[in-house]
């Protein structure tokens, strides 16, 4: 199994919508995409996520499937700086604090420790794994019980936020690493391979990551989330 992960394209983040240049790169992002193989497509309930959804859903006559937890996260916290914002923090603990994500708990660090950013974090991860239970891949550590033989593309559109807690959670990586180690822009395109082995233990591969080729003449580059609340 194949999960293609999708960032919306440039949003106007006061009326949840694409911009004339997030609608060029979503329709950009359809074309790339149709030659995936896509089975089944998902989207965050966000407009500027669902739009961008909607130009490969229409190119290959698919429908939408709405997955209500894969909205855009929040963050902030009391006493916390740059009102919690994950990315700006995360990238100061590793380049400022040389900070060891393996041998300290990063979810005790002042930073996150009351970060309702890592609460999104939680719900998402429970969330997403119920969605490949249903697929046939039974989470268990951090690997995965393959119960299916079918073959299947699915693709998920969301947010850089969102996004990033699936990708921390499936490759069992620091949130606050993922943050700043692997960003992505605006309708980039990040696929992960799922072997199919019915009745063994698997994980997830990275196929392939912020392939942005598609948006070359369209992207002003990489661009970090907003608090849009």
């Amino acid at each position: 199994m194949r999960i293609i992960f999708v960032r919306h394209g440039e949003p106007d983040y006061q009326h949840d919508c694409l911009t004339e240049t997030g609608k060029k790169q979503a329709e950009a992002a359809s074309k790339r995409l149709a030659r995936e193989g896509i089975d089944e497509i998902y989207a965050s309930p966000m407009g500027r996520a669902a739009e961008t959804a909607a130009y490969t859903a229409k190119l290959l006559n698919l429908p939408v499937h709405t997955l209500p937890y894969m909205h855009e996260i929040s963050w902030g916290g009391p006493d916390i700086p740059q009102e919690g914002h994950p990315w700006t923090l995360s990238d100061w603990m590793i380049s400022q604090e040389d900070f060891d994500f393996y041998g300290k708990d990063w979810r005790q660090h002042p930073y996150f420790k009351n970060n309702i950013a890592v609460q999104y974090l939680d719900e998402i991860s429970v969330q997403f794994d119920a969605l490949l239970q249903n697929q046939g891949y039974r989470h268990e550590g951090t690997r995965y019980y393959c119960e299916t033989d079918q073959q299947k593309t699915i693709a998920v559109f969301s947010h850089g936020g969102s996004g990033g807690c699936v990708l921390a959670h499936l490759l069992a990586l620091p949130f606050p690493y993922v943050c700043t180690v692997l960003p992505y822009e605006f309708t980039s395109v990040i696929i992960l391979e799922f072997p199919v082995r019915r009745g063994e233990y698997v994980h997830p591969r990275i196929e392939l990551f912020n392939d942005a080729a598609h948006i070359l003449d369209i992207s002003s580059g990489l661009v970090i989330q907003q608090k849009t609340d």
